[in-house]
């Protein structure tokens, strides 16, 4: 089982995102997720420690996005410098549960990451929560892109696709 949760390269995808930048408590950190004519999406902007900032992100309007048995989100980027944390969200708030998981990317060439859903884990503020309920793949509501870790100065990552995959009937996982 496959499902794609964003195809970036049609334009209206990126139109779905929205940034929530450190700005929310006072920072002046700055992201974008804009499209690239080249037919992929752009996360970038500047994150800058001022006035206690320190974390740039970008979000997906609520929508249903889940899949019931995914056990992977793939997601196609390519960028190289610092780290970044895809973040699956189950409800429609602004401020609410993230589960995340962190990755950067390897090379300067385009490369799939396969994020092992039972490795996101639970956060909320930028802290993890200790006893949070796993993940549920079908409960999947929203998707974010996020640069923390007071990682300061300019940062880019493209992304060309994010999607969740299941296995077969053997456990076996399927692939794009």
């Amino acid at each position: 089982m496959h499902k794609q949760l964003f195809d970036f390269a049609d334009p209206a995808a990126v139109k779905a995102w929205q940034a929530i930048d450190d700005r929310v408590m006072g920072g002046v950190s700055q992201s974008r997720l804009r499209f690239d004519p080249n037919g992929h999406a752009v996360f970038e902007g500047e994150v800058s420690l001022a006035r206690n900032g320190g974390f740039a992100s970008v979000r997906s309007n609520p929508g249903e996005r889940g899949l019931a048995g995914a056990t992977t989100c793939l997601i196609e980027v390519r960028g190289s410098g610092p780290s970044f944390k895809l973040s699956l969200l189950t409800d429609d708030g602004f401020d609410s549960l993230n589960y995340q998981f962190g990755f950067t990317p390897a090379s300067p060439g385009w490369q799939t990451l396969h994020l092992p859903l039972a490795a996101f884990r639970a956060t909320f503020r930028g802290r993890e929560v200790a006893g949070a309920p796993a993940l549920d793949p079908a409960a999947i509501r929203q998707v974010g892109l996020m640069i923390a870790d007071r990682q300061a100065g300019p940062f880019a990552l493209e992304v060309r696709h994010i999607s969740l995959i299941g296995t077969d009937a053997t456990g076996t996982p399927l692939q794009r």
